[in-house]
């Protein structure tokens, strides 16, 4: 793994909402609690690092969701709010990059390098990353600062959100991405 301040990354925090802290609504379990503070500390460390940040909102066309713009759940978790100068993207589909001007904002400021971080690791994390691959980007996923919920399969069979966190990470892993944790992009950064 070769990424460095000097690759300029970009940190691409997706859908870190307060409407993902309603779990039952989400299916009832969720793996990874820490992954929210996880973001907030590679948040702080890109900040420090003048690095580019990007912030990623989902906004469902369903008013009966969570994510609704008008739904106080659309709104950023307080620990990884943008602040003044950092872009923030607005999507209503699973990828970034669909009907947004992400890829353009990427490629006018010559960035190749991005770091995913937020939820949900299977649907929105997985897609976005999925897309940023296909465009020839180097893409780090970072497991222990994304999360998801559990499953219900189609046979009615239930699936722990760690088993879907886990395979959404394996199918990413040396195809589309590079599985990274906090810990060892703070020693990359040296902090």
């Amino acid at each position: 793994m070769n990424i460095s301040k000097l690759d300029h990354p970009a940190l691409i925090l997706i859908d870190i909402q307060k409407g993902f802290d309603d779990i039952a609504y989400w299916g009832g379990q969720r793996n990874n609690p820490n992954a929210e503070n996880n973001a907030e500390e590679l948040l702080k460390i890109w900040r420090e690092n003048q690095l580019p940040i990007f912030h990623i909102k989902h906004c469902s066309t369903n008013p009966n969701s969570l994510l609704h713009a008008l739904h106080p759940g659309n709104e950023f978790k307080e620990m990884v709010k943008p602040i003044l100068g950092e872009s923030v993207i607005k999507k209503n589909v699973n990828s970034a990059f669909i009907g947004t001007n992400l890829k353009q904002l990427l490629d006018e400021q010559k960035i190749n390098t991005l770091v995913f971080v937020g939820l949900t690791t299977d649907h929105c994390v997985s897609t976005t990353t999925r897309m940023a691959g296909n465009f020839g980007f180097e893409t780090y996923i970072v497991s222990d600062a994304t999360a998801t919920f559990n499953k219900t399969g189609v046979d009615g069979q239930h699936y722990s959100a760690e088993l879907i966190h886990e395979t959404a990470l394996a199918s990413l892993s040396g195809e589309f991405a590079t599985v990274v944790t906090t810990a060892f992009l703070k020693t990359v950064f040296n902090q």
